[in-house]
């Protein structure tokens, strides 16, 4: 493949276009208007920076979005217009944390330029130190992205329904980030009821995976709650979507909002402070929750 575009290279689109750029694909992106944080990943990436977002699609064959939930809708418009002002043509792939119904809500953006649309949904963490994520991918333009794999990347091809890929990744999200929003919210119940140390020997000593797992997820979300705050809103919405309660991943939300704003929320996953532990993340986020109270 000649060469791919990446909106934006963040945390996980900068591990997936280095993937990508070491199978030997020419990775191109556009930092016009973006942090000094998501040049550095770029720059260290070794991408390709083009001027503008038109030049960025007249380039590519195959375009990749991978942002933050909320912006999956005003990226494709973004790029639609560029399509329309050039009337280029290419394979755009939505690869971000959204609901079925969003991705369609995309597909109807993307598909009246003449481009091609793929639903696709990540499983797993960035690939850097660790092998490529699962890629699940639908729609009917599926196969091109699916030559990916050519350059390492692991995309399990499903059917022709926009949306299917979608669906896999709610379902899957819901347990992993869900759980560690449940897990940070007991936590921060007991703390303020006074039972912490008690809850957590317990815990230890009846369900020590459990513990293990949210010793390690809990300190590490806070790098990442201003993201999982819009995805946890995408689940509700596909779970709404098929007669079930939103409310569980409303709540959910509603977590990762009380982290995000408070004193760890300013945290990325490389300045995450590795030594304050689960024990700091909850005192923390208890006061935070005591400001929130009293407002």
């Amino acid at each position: 493949m000649r060469s791919v575009a990446l909106i934006s290279p963040g945390d996980m689109g900068q591990a997936v276009g280095a993937l990508l750029a070491s199978g030997g694909v020419r990775v191109l992106t556009c930092l016009a208007g973006r942090s000094e944080r998501t040049r550095v990943l770029a720059r260290t990436a070794g991408f390709t920076d083009v001027p503008t977002l038109d030049l960025l699609v007249r380039e590519s064959e195959l375009l990749l979005s991978i942002v933050p939930p909320a912006q999956a809708l005003p990226v494709a418009r973004d790029v639609a217009a560029a399509l329309r002002a050039t009337r280029a043509r290419l394979t755009y792939v939505d690869c971000n944390a959204i609901a079925p119904r969003t991705a369609r809500e995309v597909a109807a953006v993307i598909t009246p330029t003449g481009s091609g649309f793929v639903d696709a949904g990540i499983v797993g963490g960035p690939p850097r130190d660790a092998p490529s994520p699962r890629v699940y991918a639908s729609g009917p333009d599926r196969a091109l992205f699916g030559a990916l794999g050519d350059a390492g990347l692991d995309v399990r091809l499903l059917g022709d329904d926009v949306g299917e890929a979608s669906a896999v990744k709610m379902c899957y999200a819901a347990l992993t980030k869900g759980t560690t929003a449940i897990a940070t919210e007991l936590l921060v119940a007991a703390r303020k009821l006074g039972v912490y140390d008690t809850l957590v020997a317990e815990l230890r000593d009846s369900q020590a995976t459990q513990a293990k797992r949210m010793a390690d997820a809990v300190p590490a979300m806070s790098g990442k709650a201003h993201r999982w705050i819009a995805e946890m809103e995408e689940i509700a919405r596909t779970f709404e979507d098929v007669g079930l309660t939103p409310l569980i991943f409303q709540g959910a939300a509603e977590m990762y909002r009380l982290t995000a704003r408070s004193e760890i929320g300013g945290e990325r996953p490389e300045t995450v402070d590795r030594f304050r532990g689960v024990d700091g993340t909850i005192d923390v986020l208890a006061r935070a929750s005591e400001k929130v109270a009293t407002k």
